[in-house]
């Protein structure tokens, strides 16, 4: 089974009540018309929240749809960690219910969904010797307007997730139809260059997750510089260490891809420290 399968029993609410269903005429299940947020919850307080929360809104903001108010996605978390404290969650904010066809209606109520799950149990060898990796054949449409939020419409990645299932293989790194090696199915992307960090540039697809823009920031109160530019498959083969990253893996290096090998994982260590001291002040 592949690791990142979540098969556990999920705790779900919708528009702050306890369901396991949505209407059908849902323009997130229509047309992917909607965005949503990962994130961990640890003893009831959910891990760089104040960032998820602004991210969510700034998605929303970018489809038009109005992000649902802090104070009731937080009520939403307090009544679901009562029952699971420790858990991933997953918040979900769709247009809401409209007629058929593309067309905006006129009036209409965003629908915000908010579902727990266990989180997921990881080898912790991933964070300490790294994992392997493959490139997808499945290339990234190139979508300025869509740039870096995390919309429904993940096709390209189930699709991509979908090329392999030889559990050795931790993740895959996905390229847009130009051939820059753009973030994983499910990752941000690092690459250490001579102490530097380069992440690639997302100014025409991919997403731009939360755990992405927090190491930019503390990566430059620590010293260290972060640049966001083009990287070719060549670039990161030639790079001192390929770091993954994401809300719920915190960071990975990566061991193998292909043909080439790391096994020096410094900048990952302190990467994995940052994080860990950004969590800290968490709701």
């Amino acid at each position: 089974m592949p690791a990142d399968l979540d098969t556990g029993m999920a705790l779900t609410f919708v528009d702050g009540k306890p369901a396991d269903s949505i209407p059908v005429d849902d323009r997130g299940l229509a047309y992917g018309d909607g965005v949503f947020r990962t994130l961990a919850v640890r003893a009831g307080r959910a891990l760089l929240w104040k960032r998820h929360y602004a991210k969510l809104a700034t998605d929303c903001r970018a489809l038009a749809i109005t992000a649902p108010d802090e104070t009731l996605l937080l009520d939403d978390l307090r009544h679901i960690t009562a029952d699971m404290p420790d858990c991933t969650l997953k918040i979900t904010v769709t247009r809401g219910s409209g007629g058929r066809g593309y067309a905006m209606p006129g009036t209409v109520i965003p629908r915000r969904i908010v579902a727990a799950s266990p989180l997921p149990d990881y080898p912790a060898e991933y964070a300490t010797q790294g994992v392997n990796v493959r490139y997808c054949a499945q290339r990234l449409a190139l979508q300025p307007a869509l740039a870096g939020v995390k919309h429904l419409n993940r096709l390209e990645n189930v699709l991509a997730r979908a090329e392999w299932q030889d559990p050795s293989v931790a993740e895959g790194l996905l390229l847009d139809s130009d051939g820059a090696v753009i973030e994983g199915t499910r990752c941000n992307l690092f690459l250490v260059e001579q102490g530097k960090l380069v992440t690639p540039d997302l100014s025409r697809c991919g997403v731009a997750g939360v755990t992405r823009d927090a190491i930019i920031e503390v990566a430059a109160k620590n010293g260290m510089a972060c640049r966001i530019e083009t990287v070719r498959r060549e670039r990161l083969e030639a790079a001192n260490e390929v770091l993954l990253v994401n809300s719920l893996i915190g960071a990975w290096p990566v061991a193998r891809i292909e043909g080439r090998t790391w096994n020096h994982f410094e900048t990952a260590t302190c990467v994995r420290k940052w994080l860990h001291a950004l969590a800290d002040p968490s709701v």
